[in-house]
């Protein structure tokens, strides 16, 4: 398979993996240039209706902790007659469904409904302030918005047949700047990611029953565990909120077979009283993603679930979720890489530096958002020849391991040395008193910037910067030891999207002398 031809300068591509697992024969490059799987469904509204009316018809589909349990039969039979309901009240195929609830099975009714009646499904982050949310509700223009608790509209069994290359949902992004973007995302981008996301699977088909802890108005519930449980006849366990006491006793009750989730909640199971009594011998995948981890929390995991593999995910709400994946044999010795891309995706680097190998990372392929709703300027922003801009600095090693080192906008040019903030977190994520940190630039008179870190501890504990600093020499680079270090009682700021705002962690905190 070679590398496709491509257009301007300063675009390094990154060769395709030469290993079976990535040139399956069902992979193919067609005449638009991009790799796409063959044989997969022509929408989710297929997907959906062959798994109720083939031999999944009865097997449990969606569970709701303490609420409904639905089959796949049930549940094809209450989404059409949602479809049928918001047709009744005037939505037609390309209207903007807003919904607005909590995660359980009537967020799954109202997506699902959506999508059945030719709507376009726009999850709202539930964390977001009022004026965000509204915000939202008038980009989109939506012509209905499903609220918590609502009713859900219904009417005779309704649904239209989408082309896969028809925009079923607008997932919007919770970026640190500006205001969020509608990320539009086709039948094919789903369901290329949910084949994507069944690749290094070692449950698959009824046996699947995934824990659905984080929200499903972000890409990694919904896409990569929802939908693709959906794809591959499994069952979703959604819980409204976390509990960490009902998560760990979920395992057991519920069966669960694979758990996707960000470092920090595996952390909290591990750490939680209860956690040694529990039954986990259910769990044969580990999946997390979302923020660094360090060496010691995976090996900490694969102890504790010793008959599961244990793997990384990365992507972004432009790409459906699953960018690359780092494979059970690679978690603990490379856990600060973010692994192999999938099969269906190429890679390249933009603006390499030669000295580094680091350069942006540029991605394409099926799955890839067609663009932005309403924003025309941003659209084009975001693409260079055909590529997306992930706005992430990274660097591919020789066996093709993506290492993401930093956001384009948060690299720290100490003295000019570059410092990949990533980098740094990465490394702090195993010192001693650290449960979460934060790295970035402090305006320093001689040097320009120097490296700063906000650290909380977990609770309980607490950290020496003097160990911290002790425990990063000879891990990273002496310039890239932070100069100043500060602890912190308070959360890091983070904006709905879960995603740590730096810009007043620059402004706001108060470093005091420099350590070092």
């Amino acid at each position: 398979m070679s590398v496709p031809p491509l257009a301007g300068a300063g675009i390094t591509p990154i060769p395709p993996l030469d290993d079976p697992r990535y040139t399956a024969d069902d992979v193919v490059r067609r005449e638009d240039g991009l790799l796409h799987y063959t044989g997969l469904p022509q929408s989710l509204v297929q997907m959906l209706r062959d798994r109720a009316t083939g031999d999944s018809a009865e097997d449990e589909a969606v569970v709701e902790l303490g609420g409904e349990r639905v089959t796949y039969a049930q549940l094809w039979d209450r989404a059409t007659r949602v479809a049928g309901g918001m047709r009744d009240q005037g939505i037609r195929p390309g209207d903007r469904v807003a919904i607005l609830s909590a995660a359980g099975v009537d967020w799954v009714l109202a997506f699902l409904g959506a999508i059945a009646a030719g709507a376009i499904a726009v999850p709202v982050n539930t964390r977001f302030a009022p004026p965000e949310v509204e915000y939202v509700l008038a980009d989109c223009g939506a012509a209905y918005v499903q609220r918590a608790g609502q009713s859900l509209p219904e009417g005779d069994p309704f649904c239209v047949e989408p082309a896969s290359s028809d925009v079923a949902a607008i997932f919007y992004t919770s970026g640190t700047t500006g205001r969020p973007k509608g990320a539009l995302t086709t039948h094919e981008a789903f369901l290329s990611n949910c084949e994507s996301s069944t690749r290094d699977r070692t449950v698959l088909g009824p046996d699947l029953r995934t824990l659905i802890s984080v929200p499903l108005f972000h890409v990694t519930g919904c896409n990569s565990q929802l939908l693709t449980a959906l794809y591959c006849g499994g069952c979703s366990v959604i819980m409204p909120q976390l509990d960490i006491a009902l998560l760990i006793k979920t395992i057991e009750t519920e069966q669960i077979s694979v758990l996707v989730t960000v470092p920090a909640i595996y952390a909290m199971m591990l750490n939680h009283p209860s956690f040694p009594d529990a039954d986990v011998s259910s769990v044969q995948g580990c999946g997390y993603g979302g923020a660094p981890i360090s060496p010691d929390l995976v090996h900490r995991i694969k102890a504790a679930f010793s008959q599961s593999t244990v793997t990384n995910g990365f992507g972004m709400t432009e790409t459906a979720s699953l960018l690359t994946a780092l494979p059970d044999e690679y978690a603990a010795e490379h856990a600060d890489s973010v692994g192999f891309q999938v099969p269906v995706i190429d890679l390249a680097l933009y603006l390499m530096d030669p000295a580094t190998g680091v350069g942006e990372l540029l991605v394409r392929g099926p799955n890839i958002t067609t663009g932005y709703w309403n924003k025309p300027e941003r659209t084009r922003d975001a693409f260079v020849d055909g590529w997306l801009r992930t706005g992430d600095v990274a660097r591919v090693s020789s066996e093709g391991l993506v290492y993401i080192v930093d956001r384009a906008k948060d690299v720290i040019n100490r003295g000019g040395e570059n410092v990949y903030s990533v980098e740094v977190e990465n490394a702090l994520a195993g010192a001693p008193g650290v449960f979460e940190a934060a790295v970035v630039a402090v305006p320093n008179e001689r040097l320009g910037e120097a490296v700063g870190a906000v650290i909380v501890s977990p609770p309980g504990q607490s950290a020496d910067p003097a160990a911290i600093t002790a425990y990063l020499d000879g891990r990273i680079a002496d310039f890239k030891i932070p100069q100043y270090i500060i602890v912190s009682s308070d959360p890091l700021p983070r904006n709905p999207g879960g995603k740590i705002l730096k810009g007043p962690l620059r402004t706001l905190t108060d470093w005091g002398e420099r350590l070092r």
